[in-house]
C-alpha cells in the first residue's frame, strides 16, 4: 500500500445488511431485489442528507462513512423510522428489515475505499443488532449519549471475532418513552474490604481458578443451527463450509493470501469422496460480513464451519483457527499458530489434518497424499505467493486486470519455471485473453492455453481443478471427446469441486449429451448454493439444449439477478424464448442485448457457439435470428 495513497482518520462508520435476506432470496427473488434497490434508495437519500457518503454495497450490506458520530447515529434512526414506514403494509414474511452497526474509529482510506478495525467493528455491531435495530459502540455512545432524543441499553462488553479486545456495545433505543435513558449501566461502588471478605474472595478466586483450568480453551457455546430451518437437505456425509479467513494484517494488498489459504484448504477438502464441501464462490459471499455460524449452516446446509483469521509480519505469519459444530454450537477445535513463512504449507496441511481428525473422516486408499496440497511440486513459498498474487487480478475479470495477471504469470514463470501453478495460471491468461478478444487469435489462445495446463499436469496429475480447465479448453478447439475425458478426470480427482462439476457439465453438453450434464450441473450447484453468473448461465444452456425451455428461463433470469446487463445471458434468453414461440418476449431481449452493445453481431457471436453437432448451432443462431438479431 503505497503511502501516497492513503491516510488514517478517525470517522463514524455505519455498517447495515438485511436480516434473512437469504430466505427472502429464496422465497421471492425478483421482488427481493427490487426491494433492496428500493431500501437502498432509502438509506442513501438517509446518508446523503445527513452528510454522510456511500462507501460500497456489496450483496446486502451497505457502508458508509460520516464526519460526524451524531450525524451517523441520527441517520441510523431516520433510516430505520423510514423503513418501518415502508414496512407497515406489507405482509411480515415480504418485510425487509435491515440491522445496522455505528462505530467510531480509525480507519486507513485508500483512495475512496477505507479499511482497518473502525470498520470491522462497525461490521460486527451490525450482526448484534437485530432486525430494524441500531447497536451502537462505547466510542460511539461517547459522542452521542446526550444530544440525541434516543435512549440507550448497554450491552456490556462483547468479544467480537477478530477483534482483540472487547467492545462496549450499546442498544438504541427509539420509542419516545426511552429519550434521555440509559438502561444497565452502573457504576461500580467503592466497598472498603475487611479481612474476612478477603479470604472469601480468595477462596472463590481458587475455585474459579481451579474452574478456568478445567475449561481453558473452550470458547464459549454458539447458538446451534435447526435442520428444520435449513435451505438445503443436510448431505449423508460430514458436510463443511470454510469462511473466508481474515486478513488482520491492516494492509489489503495482503487481502490474496487470507483468501489464498482459504482456497487452498477448501480445493484440499474437496478432494476428499466422505466429505461435501461448500466451494469458495459461496462461501467467499460472505466475506467481510459478520455472520453467525447458525447463519451460515442454514443458508448452504451444512454441519460444520471452519472460520479463522491470518496476519503476516515480515518474514512470520500468524493463523487463528476454529472449526465448529453448528448443530450443537460447540468448538470441535481450535488454534493459534505462529511460525516462519517458510512454514507455510506444512501449516496449511496441519489445519486440514486436524478438520478431518476433528469430524472422523476416513480417508479411502490414495486420499492421504491428495491431502497434502496443491501446486506444491518443487515450488517455494515465494512462488506460491507470487501465484496467489496472479489469480488476485485474474479475478478482476476485466482487461486491465488480465494485463497485470499476464505480467505476474510471466514473472513467476522466470522465477519458478518447476512450480506447476505458475504454468496454470498462465493457461488461464489464455483464456481470459480468448473471453476478452485481446488474444491475438482465439485459436492461438486456446492452443497456448492447452499448452500450459499439459505442463502443469505433466508436473502434478492429481490437480482436478487443473483436468476440469484442460477439458474447457479442448471444447474451444473442437476436441469434444478429449474435452469430456478430461473433465470426467476432474471430477474424480476433485470429487467435491463444484468448478470440477462446472466444467465436466460444459464438456458433456458440447459433445451432445446434455441431458447427462443436468444432474452434473445440479451437484454443482448443490456444492455452490449461491451460484455463480457462469454457472447459472451454463446449466440454462444444458436445459434448454435438452428441450426444458421454462427451467433454462428460469436458470438464465437467475444469472441475470447479479449482473443485469449480461449480454450472454439476454442471447441465451432471447434463443429460448424464440424456440419456445414466444416472439415478443424473444424480441424484448433482442432489444436488451443491442441496448448493451449497439454493435451486436451474431457473425462475431457464432465462434462462441461450440457443439459437436453443427445442426445444433445452426438451430440456435437461426433462432437468434428469428428474434431479430443479426
Amino acid at each position: 500500500m503505497s503511502p501516497d495513497t492513503t491516510q488514517r482518520k478517525m470517522a463514524a462508520i455505519l455498517s447495515a445488511d438485511v436480516k434473512g435476506y437469504s430466505r427472502l432470496m429464496s422465497s421471492d427473488e425478483e421482488g427481493t431485489v427490487k426491494a433492496l434497490n428500493n431500501c437502498r434508495e432509502i438509506i442513501a437519500t438517509c446518508v446523503h442528507g445527513h452528510k454522510g457518503r456511500i462507501v460500497d454495497s456489496p450483496g446486502d450490506n451497505v457502508l458508509a462513512e460520516f464526519a460526524s458520530t451524531v450525524e451517523a447515529v441520527k441517520c441510523a434512526v431516520k433510516i430505520q423510522e423510514n423503513l418501518k414506514t415502508r414496512n407497515a403494509n406489507l405482509p411480515e414474511s415480504r418485510r425487509m428489515e435491515f440491522r445496522i452497526g455505528v462505530n467510531l474509529g480509525d480507519v486507513i482510506e485508500e483512495k475512496d475505499r477505507i479499511y482497518g478495525d473502525g470498520v470491522n467493528i462497525a461490521a460486527r455491531l451490525e450482526g448484534l443488532a437485530e432486525g430494524g435495530g441500531i447497536c451502537i459502540s462505547g466510542t460511539a455512545f461517547d459522542q452521542v449519549k446526550n444530544k440525541l432524543p434516543v435512549g440507550y441499553q448497554y450491552l456490556g462488553k462483547q468479544t467480537v471475532k477478530n477483534i482483540p479486545d472487547p467492545v462496549r456495545a450499546y442498544k438504541v433505543l427509539m420509542e419516545p418513552e426511552s429519550a434521555g435513558k440509559v438502561i444497565g449501566e452502573k457504576e461500580p461502588k467503592r466497598t472498603r474490604w475487611g479481612w474476612k471478605a478477603v479470604a472469601a474472595v480468595a477462596v472463590l478466586v481458587l475455585v474459579a481458578g481451579a474452574l478456568v483450568w478445567n475449561f481453558y480453551g473452550r470458547p464459549p457455546k454458539i447458538e446451534p443451527a435447526s435442520k428444520e430451518k435449513m435451505a438445503l437437505p443436510l448431505p449423508d456425509v460430514p458436510s463443511i463450509a470454510v469462511l473466508p479467513f481474515v486478513n488482520m494484517s491492516g494492509d489489503p494488498n495482503q487481502e490474496f493470501l487470507s483468501d489464498g489459504i482459504t482456497e487452498e484448504i477448501i480445493t484440499v477438502l474437496s478432494k476428499l469422496r466422505n466429505l461435501f464441501v461448500i466451494s469458495r464462490q459461496s462461501t467467499f459471499s460472505y466475506k467481510g460480513k459478520p455472520v453467525k455460524v447458525k447463519q451460515v449452516s442454514e443458508e448452504l446446509g451444512v454441519r460444520y464451519v471452519l472460520e479463522g483469521s491470518v496476519q503476516r509480519s515480515g518474514d512470520r505469519i500468524r493463523i487463528n483457527a476454529q472449526l465448529i459444530d453448528a448443530l450443537t454450537g460447540r468448538h470441535m477445535w481450535a488454534e493459534r499458530y505462529e511460525r516462519p513463512m517458510t512454514d507455510l504449507f506444512a501449516l496449511q496441511d496441519e489445519i486440514t489434518m486436524k478438520v478431518l481428525t476433528a469430524i472422523q473422516v476416513k480417508l479411502v486408499e490414495g486420499e492421504q497424499g491428495a491431502v497434502y496440497g496443491k501446486f506444491r511440486g518443487k515450488e517455494s513459498v515465494d512462488c506460491y505467493l507470487k501465484i496467489l498474487e496472479g489469480f488476485k487480478y485474474l479475478h478482476g475479470m476485466n482487461i486491465e486486470s488480465i494485463r497485470e495477471t499476464r505480467r505476474v504469470a510471466e514473472e513467476t514463470l522466470a522465477m519458478c519455471p518447476e512450480a506447476p501453478g505458475a504454468y496454470y495460471l498462465m493457461g488461464w491468461v489464455h483464456i481470459m485473453e480468448l473471453a476478452m478478444g485481446i488474444g491475438k487469435s482465439p485459436q492461438e489462445s486456446a492452443e497456448k492455453g492447452i499448452e500450459m495446463v499439459q505442463k502443469a499436469l505433466a508436473m502434478d496429475d492429481s490437480l482436478g481443478d487443473v483436468h476440469g480447465t484442460l477439458g474447457f479448453l479442448y471444447r474451444l478447439t473442437g476436441e469434444y471427446d478429449k474435452a469430456v475425458a478430461a473433465a470426467e478426470r476432474g471430477v474424480a480427482l476433485a470429487p467435491g469441486g463444484a468448478f470440477a462439476h462446472e466444467f465436466y457439465g460444459i464438456a458433456l453438453n458440447a459433445a451432445g449429451r446434455s441431458e447427462e450434464a443436468i444432474p452434473i450441473y445440479q451437484k454443482a450447484i448443490r456444492l455452490d448454493p449461491s451460484g455463480t453468473t457462469t454457472l447459472y448461465m451454463d446449466f440454462g444452456e444444458a436445459l434448454r439444449d435438452a428441450g426444458r425451455f421454462g427451467e433454462a428461463v428460469f436458470a438464465f433470469k437467475k444469472a441475470l439477478q447479479p449482473a443485469p446487463d449480461n449480454l450472454v445471458a439476454h442471447v441465451y434468453l432471447a434463443s429460448t424464448y424464440s424456440l419456445m414461440g414466444r416472439e415478443k418476449e424473444a424480441r424484448d431481449e433482442a432489444a436488451e442485448v443491442l441496448r448493451i452493445n449497439p454493435k451486436f453481431s451474431l457473425d462475431k457471436f457464432a465462434p462462441t457457439i461450440t457443439y459437436k453437432d453443427q445442426a445444433r448451432t445452426e438451430l440456435i443462431l437461426d433462432a437468434l435470428r428469428k428474434a431479430g438479431l443479426k
